[in-house]
């Protein structure tokens, strides 16, 4: 079977560091590989589930969300890339798949507890909003999507869908569905890329990310601003790694290279690490080195990121396109979905 995937992101900010080492990396790499059929959703419906009062929020960061995907270099000829709202398709089989999941199931799910809970949402959660989980299983499964690349996060949602795509089949017709399996980052310091304060995960709403558009400027005043050691007081002094954000940062972006370019006097990460625990190593010192790599990553970006800007047209027709790619796409399996229900009224003989 052809392997089909099916990932994306909310358009409510610019996308961050924790975008890059958890998703957008492995995604470039997935798609030079070339052989996956690859589709890339900018999820502005799931984004109005809890921005419903701000649609000029999400409405502005379409585009910007798009500018990150092919500054970083997702290339639109060998990646579907499209608008979530712009394939009508999928929200018909969302409400299919309503019918086959309870409200107690929902309320279950961790990762929808634990986002009402970031939310406020405990006393009066919109509907829209507790019921995405069904409206994410409608976009990996419109696709046909049998891998789905997550964080760790996300995997109660990804079962969420295996358990509609088994009920579905149950009642309908085995293999109508394709039952998708999540790909976690090989790095598992990119599971959950903690904020620049080391307080959960890099969020938009948190305050405490390093953006793919940052300036050099802003990596420098973020970066120097980063958790490290609290007890690391003198250089001298014993340095603990292990909730240190710098070195959290380093073991998920840093490899030996950077140490040949920009602190030559260690062979590798490890010998860093060695010595700030020992003692006389100063956090200003890992805090400059941080921020030459984080520099070295995001220059190139940031360039094709400029020149894009300049012509939103181009990017906004790309979306066009793609989306219409995606809309052919998702209306085959919604035939095949209604087919297997028997609620192609005017299809049958």
């Amino acid at each position: 079977m052809e392997q089909i995937i099916l990932t994306g992101d909310r358009p409510t900010g610019k996308l961050h560091l924790g975008h890059f080492v958890g998703s957008l990396k492995n995604r470039l790499e997935l798609q030079n590989l070339g052989k996956y059929e690859m589709y890339i959703m900018i999820a502005d419906t799931q984004a109005l589930t809890d921005n419903f009062g701000n649609i000029q929020k999400v409405r502005d960061n379409i585009l910007e969300v798009a500018l990150d995907y092919l500054s970083f270099g997702l290339d639109p000829n060998k990646t579907t890339i499209f608008i979530q709202s712009m394939v009508p398709e999928l929200t018909e089989i969302s409400m299919y798949y309503m019918n086959l999941v309870t409200v107690s199931r929902l309320s279950r799910n961790p990762t929808v507890k634990e986002e009402i809970k970031q939310k406020n949402f405990e006393k009066s959660i919109p509907v829209g909003f507790f019921t995405y989980p069904i409206s994410q299983a409608s976009d990996i499964t419109a696709f046909d999507a049998n891998l789905v690349p997550v964080g760790e996060d996300q995997l109660p949602m990804i079962e969420q869908t295996r358990e509609i795509v088994r009920s579905f089949n149950n009642l309908y017709g085995e293999n109508t569905l394709v039952e998708p399996k999540a790909m976690l980052p090989e790095n598992k310091t990119c599971l959950r890329l903690p904020g620049i304060d080391g307080k959960a995960k890099m969020s938009k709403s948190l305050g405490n990310c390093i953006y793919l558009s940052d300036t050099s400027e802003e990596v420098e005043r973020k970066v120097k601003m980063m958790y490290t050691d609290p007890d690391h007081i003198k250089v001298e002094d014993p340095g603990k790694v292990e909730g240190n954000m710098v070195f959290t940062y380093l073991d998920a972006l840093c490899n030996d290279s950077h140490f040949e370019k920009h602190l030559p006097s260690y062979k590798n990460l490890d010998e860093l690490k060695a010595h700030y625990t020992k003692g006389g190593l100063g956090d200003m010192v890992i805090k400059k080195f941080l921020i030459k790599v984080i520099n070295e990553l995001l220059t190139p970006i940031r360039e094709k990121r400029n020149e894009l800007a300049k012509n939103p047209d181009l990017v906004y027709e790309i979306l066009r396109q793609g989306s219409e790619r995606a809309r052919n796409k998702a209306h085959k399996t919604l035939i095949r979905i209604k087919n297997a229900m028997g609620i192609n009224y005017y299809d049958e003989k």
